[in-house]
């Protein structure tokens, strides 16, 4: 009788081992112990402001290690510089997922770096999620299954700015600045189609590369068009060249700047605040050097992170922010995998967020993903520089410019 009961209680130990086992699933890059999350940052190179976003992100993680994982695995967050240079993103991707073996690339920096390795991340079937730039291809489910966008994309928010010109400006001349890729078309085509049969009212274009030491030459022939308005696309070192050459040329247009470029701390303090006084743009984040913020709970939580663990970030850098709120929204996805953290299944918990906020979003704005919706934060607010910080003004706006 004792030796049945010992067999059969041996019996059970082995099968709630078994069942235990086979609930787990892993791919490669996960395990017991581990999350192992790929990276690509322009650490150097012309858009080398952008990097403490994976400064940041680093910072975070060390934080949630610290106070014991992901459902108790640690992340192993690998971070490679590209440069902003298509050809490296594509050797340090094929790094990450071929020889460090991680689970999935995350919020890797740039349109024209992840347009790079679009293609190569969908047919490696490896998740290319939460990609820093807000080109509108990154919200094709359908063709591009394992991309995933989180930031507001570029056409809506230029649909955004075309819409307030037709109701303040309706007589405008509009002069473009935009960056000659994949980033500054997207954002282009948007101001085309916001304007539709008023397209007209764009008067003078303007491209630039990389590349150039300077855009000088560039603002000079904008100038000479006539335009009283400028729409600049540009990455924070362009943007705060250009704002700076704008005032030293007496012109005196609406100046709209792209989000992505809006930072006080990288672009607006560079360039002079004196000369950002009255720049337009649009936010889906809260202006952390604002004091109306600072006594929400998430922003004194913000804080305190950094506190502990960057206690010499510049608070008023966007991607600080930026990248806070991001890796904050990756640990809420792979929570929510819990112990199936196949690529599979990381994906489709990326597909099912519900009003999920992450801190540091505007009122009103939170992440919403479906299936058939890979685009996680859709609304925008207008914005204007005061010499100091930003003011918040009109409704929040989604694409079609209406609340």
């Amino acid at each position: 009788m004792r030796s049945a009961t010992a067999l059969i209680a041996a019996m059970a130990l082995v099968s709630s081992i078994g069942a235990a086992t086979a609930q787990k699933k892993y791919d490669t890059g996960a395990s017991d112990t581990e999350i192992k999350i790929g990276n690509i940052m322009p650490y150097s190179g012309p858009a080398s402001a952008y990097s403490v976003i994976g400064r940041t992100e680093a910072a975070y993680f060390r934080k949630i290690n610290d106070e014991g994982g992901i459902n108790g695995r640690k992340v192993n967050f690998i971070s490679y510089d590209d440069s902003y240079s298509p050809p490296k993103t594509v050797e340090q991707a094929r790094k990450l997922v071929e020889s460090d073996g991680v689970l999935l690339i995350f919020n890797s920096l740039g349109t024209p770096t992840n347009t790079a390795i679009h293609h190569y991340m969908n047919r490696k079937e490896v998740p290319q999620l939460f990609v820093a730039t807000g080109a509108t291809k990154w919200a094709d489910p359908k063709d591009f299954p394992w991309t995933m966008g989180w930031q507001p994309n570029y056409q809506t928010e230029a649909r955004i700015y075309a819409r307030y010109i037709l109701e303040h400006k309706p007589n405008a001349k509009i002069a473009v600045l935009y960056q000659n890729d994949d980033y500054g078309r997207d954002y282009l085509k948007g101001l085309v189609d916001g304007l539709g049969n008023k397209a007209g009212m764009i008067v003078a274009k303007d491209s630039y590369d990389v590349s150039e030491p300077t855009i000088s030459s560039h603002i000079v022939n904008l100038q000479a068009s006539g335009a009283d308005v400028l729409f600049t696309v540009a990455t924070p070192k362009f943007a705060a060249q250009t704002i700076l050459e704008v005032r030293q040329l007496g012109w005196d247009p609406l100046f709209i700047l792209n989000n992505v470029s809006a930072s006080i701390g990288a672009v607006l303090k560079p360039a002079g605040f004196e000369n950002a006084k009255g720049i337009i743009s649009a936010a889906y984040m809260k202006d952390e050097t604002d004091p109306r913020w600072m006594s929400e709970p998430d922003s004194k939580e913000w804080a305190a992170f950094l506190d502990k663990y960057m206690p010499d970030a510049d608070r008023s850098d966007a991607g600080v922010a930026v990248g806070y709120s991001v890796a904050r929204t990756l640990v809420h996805v792979l929570d929510m995998c819990g112990d199936n953290l196949t690529r599979e299944n990381v994906m489709k918990q990326a597909a099912n967020l519900k009003d999920f906020d992450p801190g540091l979003l505007l009122p009103g704005i939170k992440i919403n993903t479906s299936t058939s919706d890979f685009a996680p934060i859709e609304q925008l607010q207008m914005m204007r520089f005061n010499g100091k910080s930003w003011e918040l003004f009109g409704p929040v706006m989604n694409a079609e410019a209406s609340s």
